[in-house]
């Protein structure tokens, strides 16, 4: 593994404006070697744009911040000891990591707080697939057409009667915020999607995705709404683990269907991901837009036996679009050795609230793609093999007592 030389925690005081920290003196009196200064990210120029005021992120945690390792706590550039400069965006911050071993690769403030909007429905896709059957027929309330006028809706009904299936390929392929919040009702319980809100964010908290923050299932803007590029990377490593995810995100169009009882013909959509037509080896991914959050993208693909994901935050579309930037970091991050690391995804359920690991790190810390079926298998108690030749021979003998017994008892009738 790769020591990462670009930007260390030490090098940076934890939320501060990156700038090189002082130099201290030990307690014999020498003067202590100022760490390194932290490297800026680099940046593309983007046009100037009239951005609405962003809100204030809570105050950073330092253990937070450290999820994953030490060096992604900066604001700043940090990648692997030797490696290439990676592609310049607008993006303020990315991140670049292996969906199957954990590693990352590199990143751009990885920590740092910014708004998700429409990605944050990975984190709905996540908590929601699991608890539902892609089968099972739902009707479509008053309350889930109750989205931002001029928002993006994929079309379903008042009354529509709809597939679940039908509603994540609406939330995945066209970004429907009605369809999240059919979602975020059918996993909310009594509560309806508030209860579904709440579902996402314990969801966010066992991935160990601490700097997430969900108060809309859509991702349309809320106060309080945050994540970082560094939590979407866990998101999306648990959504590309699941087979049904990853054909709806491949899926290039679908057709919502027709409603009789409605008089309603049904209608084609398109996954709007431009990555999956123009990225050989593209496993899909999710755009996001909002005047907050500027414009957002997690994109995946497959080259050389490796899968890549990148996430990236608070970017403009000129010079290049969202999947362009994550298109070209996604070429850097194949260009590094498959040993390169600056840190690692954490596993599901070892990090605590407070950012304290709960768990030993699991080497690699993979993701079973089909868990489910990995925990229907019974494992052994400990120490159960290693017992097994007295327990064997223990039985055989009993066997060999109850059958000279029995032969007496035939005798002697």
């Amino acid at each position: 593994m790769r020591a990462p030389v670009l930007a260390l925690a030490a090098a940076v005081v934890l939320g501060t404006s990156g700038a090189p920290a002082p130099v201290h003196a030990d307690p014999g009196g020498r003067a202590a070697a100022a760490p390194a200064a932290p490297v800026p990210c680099p940046r593309a120029q983007a046009p100037q744009v009239e951005r609405s005021p962003r809100p204030t992120p809570p105050p950073p945690v330092p253990l937070h911040q450290t999820v994953g390792g030490p060096a992604l706590a900066t604001p700043a550039l940090v990648v692997p000891a030797d490696a290439p400069a990676p592609p310049a965006v607008t993006a303020t911050s990315w991140l670049v990591a292996d969906l199957d071993t954990g590693a990352v690769l590199g990143g751009c403030g990885p920590h740092q707080y910014a708004t998700p909007a429409s990605v944050q429905k990975l984190l709905l896709t996540a908590t929601a697939l699991p608890k539902l059957d892609p089968k099972r027929t739902v009707t479509v309330t008053h309350e889930d057409l109750d989205i931002a006028p001029g928002s993006s809706a994929v079309g379903l009904l008042e009354g529509g009667r709809y597939t679940v299936e039908t509603v994540f390929l609406g939330l995945l392929l066209q970004s429907g915020n009605e369809a999240a919040n059919v979602l975020a009702r059918l996993i909310g319980g009594p509560d309806g999607a508030a209860g579904g809100v709440r579902a996402m964010n314990a969801e966010a908290r066992r991935l160990g995705a601490l700097q997430t923050h969900a108060v809309t299932p859509s991702g349309l803007d809320g106060p309080g709404q945050f994540t970082s590029a560094y939590d979407l990377a866990l998101i999306a490593r648990v959504c590309f683990a699941d087979p049904t995810f990853r054909r709806y995100a491949l899926t290039e169009q679908a057709r919502i269907p027709d409603q009789p009882a409605l008089r309603q013909k049904g209608f084609q959509i398109q996954n709007e991901n431009q990555l999956i037509y123009r990225y050989p080896g593209a496993l899909g991914g999710k755009t996001g837009f909002t005047d907050y959050a500027r414009h957002t993208y997690v994109g995946a693909a497959q080259r050389g036996g490796r899968r890549l994901v990148v996430t990236l935050l608070g970017a403009e579309p000129r010079p290049m679009r969202g999947w362009e930037q994550g298109a070209a970091l996604l070429d850097w991050g194949f260009s590094l050795p498959r040993d390169a690391s600056v840190g690692r995804l954490v596993a599901p359920g070892e990090t605590a609230a407070n950012g304290a690991p709960v768990a030993s790190p699991t080497v690699g810390a993979a993701i079973t793609p089909e868990p489910r079926a990995v925990a229907a298998h019974r494992v052994a108690p400990p120490g159960w093999a290693a017992s097994w030749p007295f327990v064997a021979a223990a039985a055989a003998l009993t066997g060999l007592l109850a059958a000279v017994l029995l032969h007496r008892r035939r005798r002697r009738a």
